[in-house]
Parts: C-alpha cells; sequence; structure tokens
C-alpha cells in the first residue's frame, strides 16, 4: 500500500519573488546617488538664467582650396658659383613636401629671384619664408624662360648670392 498523497495546491496569483535585504539596499543606494548626481549637473540648475544673443551680419566669403605641395612643380637653379647650392635647397624643399625637379644652373642675377606662374604666387611666398628669402623676391614668370625648359614649371627658384650666405 501507498501512502496517501496529498493533492497538488495550486498557487496563488502574484510573484513570489522578494529580493533580499542587500539587493534592495543597493538599488536604494544606487537610486539616491544617481538622483544627487542630477540634481548637482549643471544642467539642472532651477536658477533663472539670462542668455544674451547678439546677432551679426552674415558675410559671404568664399574659400579657393589651394592644391597641395605636392602638385606643385618647383625648379631650383644655381647662379652662384658655390658648387651644389641648388642641390641642397631642392633637397629642403623636397623634404618640405615641394615637387621638386633635378637642380639645374643659372645665368648669374644679383640677388635670389622665385618665380611663379598665375595661381601660384601663394606657394612663391611660402617657399620665399621657407628658404628663408625676401618676400619682395616672388615675381610673376610671365613669358620669361630663366632657365631651360622651365615652361611646365609652376615656380622657378633662382638662387643668388644672398641664398649662398643664407644656404
Amino acid at each position: 500500500m501507498s501512502a496517501p498523497t496529498s493533492p497538488p495546491t495550486e498557487p496563488s496569483p502574484g510573484s513570489h519573488y522578494q529580493p533580499s535585504l542587500g539587493v534592495v539596499l543597493v538599488i536604494l543606494v544606487l537610486f539616491v546617488g544617481g538622483a544627487f548626481v542630477m540634481l548637482r549637473s549643471p544642467g539642472a540648475a532651477t536658477s533663472p538664467s539670462v542668455t544674451t544673443t547678439t546677432v551679426r551680419p552674415r558675410v559671404h566669403t568664399t574659400t579657393t582650396k589651394l592644391p597641395s605641395r605636392a602638385s606643385v612643380r618647383v625648379q631650383v637653379a644655381n647662379s652662384t658659383s658655390v658648387t651644389g647650392l641648388a642641390g641642397n635647397y631642392s633637397q629642403k624643399l623636397t623634404t618640405l613636401g615641394w615637387d621638386v625637379l633635378p637642380a639645374l644652373n643659372a645665368a648669374h642675377v644679383a640677388a635670389t629671384i622665385i618665380y611663379f606662374k598665375p595661381g601660384f604666387r601663394w606657394a612663391a611666398l611660402e617657399i620665399a619664408a621657407q628658404i628663408k628669402i625676401s618676400q619682395s623676391a616672388a615675381q610673376p614668370l610671365g613669358h620669361l624662360v630663366p632657365v631651360p625648359n622651365a615652361a611646365g614649371d609652376d615656380i622657378v627658384v633662382v638662387l643668388g648670392p644672398d641664398a649662398a650666405i643664407i644656404g
């Protein structure tokens, strides 16, 4: 004979889960801490603030994107008696990112001249600053041919005696 079994009881409706006291305390601490942080943040200020807005007229400016140094063809020519001067300057400009052609010799000039094609004045001025030559050395190339085969060059630097001193 078997022992009588009690009939299964049906669970009462609702949840029977009750978190432990530790879990309740952690939730409470997190809630209070979060509320404290939110109330202390600058965005939660309850005092009225005054905002002043200045309306400025919109000025339309046009900006032209200049080509990169690497796309500017630069020819450096030596018009001094200092051997290797154009090569030294060519190497310096190459390390600064310019597309420098092989160094050449040129007819004697009294001072360094940096010739530029239309649209490349910015590059001539930048190169003048980099090689420590006066900005006034930059001149339009026009129809001049200061060195052989310079027709395709954007910048032609003809180094004079002042470059030999600075070089």
